[in-house]
Formats: C-alpha cells, structure tokens, sequence
C-alpha cells in the first residue's frame, strides 16, 4: 500500500471513530469539542511571552485558535474537507519527511494550537508523545485544566480577580481553592469581607486603635470565617450528601443558613450548628444523591471533592 492509500485510509477511519465518540459524548452528556482559544480572555491573562522552540505534551493540547470546530476533543477531523490536508501531512511522516514545528499558546500546563493543526491531529492518532513548538506562554492567576468548559473558565475568571482584589496568595499563602460551581458568587465573598471588615471596627477593644485594614478583614474573614465551616462542612462529612458541589457553594449556602437562623431564634446560632442543621434539612435525599453521582461518573466529574 502506498503512503497516500495507507494515509487515506487513516483518516477515513478517524472521521468514522469521531463520529462514535460524538454519540458517546451525548449520552455521557460530556463535551467532545476543542476549545476556542477565544474563551482564554475570561481567564484574564495579564501579558504572553515568547518561549521558544519547546517539546510539549500532544495530550496537553486541548484547543485551537480557529479550527476548534474542525476537530473533537480528542482531535480527530471531523469533516471530510479536512481529507487532503490530513493525508498530505500523513504522507509526508510515512515517507520520513520532517515536519515542521506548531505554533501554540500556552496557558498554565495546555496548550491552543495557533498553527499546525493537521499535524497534531495525525500526531494524537498515531499515539505520538510529544511534538516541537514554537510556544507563546500567557499568564493567568488560575489555569485552565483539561475537560473545562466555557462556564468553568468564566468561573476560573472570576476567581482570578477574587483573588487580585483580595490579594489572599499573599496575605494568606497556601490557602485552600475557592471555586465554585455557578458564576457570579465571587462579589457575595467580597461582601462578607467588607461586612468582617465593618464590624471588627466596631469591636469595644479597638477603641482608639486605626481602622481595620482591607488585608486584616481578608485574613480574618479566611480564617475565622470560611476556614471554620469548611472545618465542620469536613467534620460532619457534608459534601458526600451535596454531589458536584464545592465546599465554596456549601460555605455561601451555610452562611446564609447561620443568617436565617440567627435572625429566627434571636441569636447566633455559631458555624458547627449552623452547618449541621443545612445538612439536615436541604441534604437530597438518597435515592437523588445516588442518581446525581452516576451522573457526575458518567460525565467523569466524580472526584475526591464530590
């Protein structure tokens, strides 16, 4: 068989290998699209760089700059136009030719492909390791990672200017990950910190002192706040009964739990009672829970956080 049949009939058997794992995709409910490296600027990257001829991973590459709808996730071609430049760059490889670097974004530990898409499709189907690329590195606070969708990066986004507005890497170093599962909760966290940051002022020891500083109430509120119901939401095992949440959704719902319940009974009821009660009156009931986590393994969502 010669390079261009045996090329051809490569990718005649990867569209069809697309083709099935797009129907699994819609019953796994899972996404089997590259994504658009337009979705980045909701990462908010704050400068890109020039890196060089690098060795990068095929497998980290998950997204193209324009030909994200040519191909899968998994990059198989999808279209049948895609035919002659696929079997052209096939060709070239069976006949020992070098091939020319890719050009690719990256951004954290992935990879966007600005050019040589072809060649990164025949390199993944033919279960190729690595490849040489030109890399242009962006900086983003939070990255992205492998299987995330627009609204993860949106959220990723988020958190990004959370953390800038915060400066929580700095004023508490190590700190545990705040995500959440909804867009949009990120202002809710920035107004407990102003409500910390108002009512420490006010404490009868802090007459004649200087106001709170803004890193004073963010430790604070870190420590004192998110780091005690997170402690609870572990110890009376809450997120095992809340599938696919985080335990930054579980502390803004307990929050305004503790609220109602302070407000109900006249007194602060503390974050242990608080969390306690949440589980007990708003947990699924098991029978929701258990249908939930097949869906989060189908979707391949089910982690040690869940």
């Amino acid at each position: 068989m010669s390079a261009f049949d045996q090329a051809r009939h490569e990718v005649e058997r990867a569209r069809f290998l697309s083709d099935v794992r797009d129907l699994l995709s819609i019953l796994r409910r899972q996404p089997n699209e590259l994504l658009p490296f337009d979705w980045v600027r909701h990462l908010a990257p704050e400068g890109e760089y020039a890196r060089g001829l690098q060795t990068i991973e095929v497998d980290h590459i998950i997204g193209s700059v324009d030909r994200y709808r040519e191909f899968d996730r998994h990059y198989l071609p999808k279209e049948r136009h895609l035919d002659e430049r696929w079997i052209g760059v096939r060709s070239a490889q069976l006949q020992g030719k070098e091939l020319p670097p890719i050009q690719v974004y990256q951004v954290g530990e992935l990879y966007f492909v600005k050019d040589g898409n072809h060649r990164v499709s025949v390199a993944r189907r033919q279960g190729q390791k690595y490849i040489d690329a030109d890399v242009i590195e962006l900086q983003v606070t939070v990255p992205p990672e492998e299987g995330d969708t627009l609204k993860d990066l949106i959220i990723k986004g988020e958190y990004a200017q959370f953390l800038k507005a915060t400066n929580l890497d700095r004023v508490v170093p190590g700190h545990h990950e705040i995500l959440f599962t909804t867009p949009g909760r990120y202002e809710k966290l920035l107004e407990h910190i102003r409500t910390r940051q108002y009512f420490l002022d006010r404490k009868p020891e802090r007459a004649g002192l200087p106001p709170v500083t803004w890193e004073e109430a963010v430790d604070s509120w870190y420590r004192r706040l998110y780091c005690r119901i997170v402690e609870n939401i572990g110890k009376h095992d809450v997120m095992a009964h809340f599938p696919g949440r985080t335990e930054a959704d579980l502390y803004l719902w307990i929050m305004d739990h503790r609220y109602f319940l302070t407000q109900h009974g006249g007194h602060d009821v503390g974050s242990e009672e608080a969390t306690v009660q949440f589980r007990t009156q708003y947990a699924p009931p098991i029978y929701k829970r258990l249908r939930q986590r097949v869906q989060l393994l189908l979707r391949g969502k089910l982690g040690p956080a869940v």
